[in-house]
């Protein structure tokens, strides 16, 4: 079944807190990672709460990066068979360097049975998370105090 669009959303956590300041930074990744020129547009919420969208004809990839909580939050949309979200997303998230990333993949427009409606929801952690994670636990468990 033919579908019309792709909509990959990231929640990227704890995040590199030195690529959460820069918004033009962050703006000429998306350039890099759009093979044509997006439409950029970013506005400042409040203090610690930007939003930049990347507009281009086959899609767009709109972020919202909140700085405190070292989080962002991506939405990456396309609507043609030949580009690829997935692709768009390792850019982003080699470019945030995240330590936990969940990730949810929805087929736009697809027009099949009710059934297969469901989004596939994948949640991936950096490796050295969970060695601080275990190391947290056996120290938990064996009740040991600095």
């Amino acid at each position: 079944m033919k579908i019309l669009a792709r909509q990959l959303t990231l929640d990227l956590y704890n995040c590199d807190t030195n690529r959460l300041s820069s918004v033009d930074e962050i703006k000429d990744t998306l350039k890099s990672v759009v093979e044509k020129e997006p439409r950029l547009t970013s506005d400042f919420i409040d203090e610690g709460h930007c939003s930049i969208i990347a507009a281009f004809a086959e899609g767009h990839i709109a972020l919202h990066v909140y700085k405190e909580l070292r989080y962002v939050a991506v939405d990456i949309f396309t609507c043609t068979e030949s580009e690829e979200p997935e692709e768009l997303a390792k850019a982003i998230r080699k470019f945030f360097r995240p330590d936990k990333i969940k990730s949810t993949f929805l087929k736009r427009g697809d027009f099949g049975l009710e059934r297969e409606i469901k989004p596939k929801i994948k949640v991936r952690v950096a490796p050295l998370r969970r060695v601080k994670n275990a190391g947290a636990k056996v120290v938990r468990k064996l009740g040991i105090r600095k």
